[in-house]
């Protein structure tokens, strides 16, 4: 059976369905083909179920402190079943959201394992082993990535997990180890440190949230050390020892050895692009270091195939993917003034206890390409709303150029900078200066105003520290 569309997008997650959206938008007969769950794993195993545990850990710390707000609150305990169950809930209702968005904008989704079966053609096994061959002029790939793993290091879901295997655990581990400190592993640390878990943190690196600015991270690794957690920076798994129900792990920092015994090990050591079993060799489409290679709309070189998110390669983010899908979808089509999307301006978040944020360069990296900084630093102990929310851990960081006044980048650690770092990245976009920053008014009283705090400190000018 052949049906021929516009465009037909391979993958149904935050890239693919919102590229399938945009090109149905704009008048294409589009099919989105998804193997497995509609929105991905952002979606069902990723961004959306974590802040849902992350939400319930939060709860549970509020409660604990319920005294320091004047409250009384009587016996504090949490059921991990039911904070699972309702993650999970969460998850199958954007499901659900996302399947009704389809059907809203008239896109067809094909259920199936597809795969390239020459120049405009998608070939898509069903589970009933039908196969249905699928024509367009344009194919966008939005295939995804999964869980890297090393052999030293596999996951079997019982003792060894992966993000998905922590997302529903059976058991509540007494003491865990995380390997790897970037956003999954910190915010998994963080859910079963607040849960009460012994949580060990190993990081190749020499310092936690390596792909922050240093002074955040080393921020945030002094406040997971006071919340209990241990952090072994500089530091390797070199092997896993499976017992009946523990893992003792040989952890080596500096070329010392140690043996550390717990009761489940989660790996979160980078993802890497889900490239197998798609017929790109067929075709002529790139490959590099597991991800498709592209060209800044998403172009793979060879006439007619895309490919956006994930399976393109850095940065592993859902909103990347999504803007990446309406840039192709439009160049595709032919919209005017469509641009290719700056990659310095997307915003990474953690939603670790404290949250973390950034968009832009580093402070490290902007004297590394050669810019003579101003940097301004504002903490949180020093906002009026932020005392009063009982949050007076956190700071907020910006970098700029001396010589034009762009502002280079901005990083936070503290409450809600999640929510905060959007109006640094409009800024960004925007192309601002720190005279458009200084002579915006902030509301008060708002966390906000502490982003305003900070580019006055870079000149001098802080009113409240």
């Amino acid at each position: 059976m052949s049906q021929s569309y516009d465009l037909v997008v391979v993958g149904g997650g935050p890239g693919g369905y919102v590229a399938a959206i945009r090109g149905a938008q704009l008048g294409m007969k589009v099919a989105c083909v998804e193997r497995e769950h509609l929105g991905g794993i952002c979606l069902n195993w990723g961004c959306i179920p974590t802040k849902a545990l992350l939400r319930s850990a939060e709860v549970l710390h509020l409660a604990k402190h319920g005294a320091d707000f004047g409250l009384k609150i009587g016996q504090i305990d949490f059921d991990l079943d039911a904070i699972v169950k309702r993650s999970r809930g969460v998850a199958k209702q954007m499901n659900g959201g996302i399947k009704s968005l389809l059907k809203k904008n008239k896109v067809v989704h094909v259920e199936g394992d597809a795969k390239i079966a020459g120049k405009g053609k998608v070939s898509v096994e069903g589970a009933d082993g039908k196969t249905t061959e699928l024509t367009a002029k344009n194919v966008i790939l939005a295939t995804g990535a999964r869980a890297r793993e090393l052999p030293h290091l596999k996951a079997d879901g019982e003792l060894v997990w992966t993000y998905k295997h922590a997302l529903a655990p059976k058991v509540m581990p007494k003491k865990l180890l995380v390997i790897g400190s970037g956003a999954i592993g910190i915010e998994f640390a963080s859910f079963f440190n607040e849960l009460g878990s012994d949580v060990t943190v190993v990081e190749m690196m020499d310092r936690v949230l390596p792909v922050e600015d240093a002074d955040i991270s080393k921020f945030a690794e002094k406040s997971f050390k006071k919340q209990g957690m241990t952090i072994k920076t500089n530091a390797s798994v070199t092997e896993l020892k499976k017992g009946k129900n523990n893992v003792t792990c040989v952890v080596e920092t500096k070329g010392k050895k140690e043996e550390i015994t717990v009761d489940r090990v989660i790996v979160a050591i980078g993802i890497t692009g889900n490239v197998e079993n798609l017929g790109l060799e067929d075709v002529g489409i790139k490959v590099d270091r597991g991800h498709i290679v592209t060209d800044e709309w998403g172009q793979t070189g060879v006439d007619g195939f895309w490919a956006i998110g994930d399976v393109a390669g850095a940065p592993w983010l859902a909103h990347k993917a999504s803007h990446e899908g309406i840039v192709a979808v439009e160049k595709i089509a032919g919209v005017k003034g469509v641009h290719p999307m700056d990659k310095g301006n997307i915003p990474g978040c953690t939603y670790c206890r404290p949250q973390v944020a950034s968009v832009g360069l580093t402070e490290a990296k902007a004297k590394e390409e050669g810019y003579d900084v101003r940097v301004g630093n504002f903490p949180f102990i020093g906002n009026g709303k932020a005392v009063a929310l009982g949050e007076p851990e956190g700071m907020v960081k910006t970098v700029f150029d001396k010589k034009t006044g762009e502002l280079l980048g901005a990083h936070m650690v503290g409450a809600e900078v999640t929510e905060m770092i959007q109006g640094y990245v409009v800024a960004r976009t925007l192309e601002s200066t720190e005279a458009e920053l200084m002579h915006t008014v902030f509301p008060h009283p708002t966390l906000s105003e502490m982003m305003h705090e900070s580019v006055l400190d870079a000149y001098g000018k802080a009113i409240h520290f």
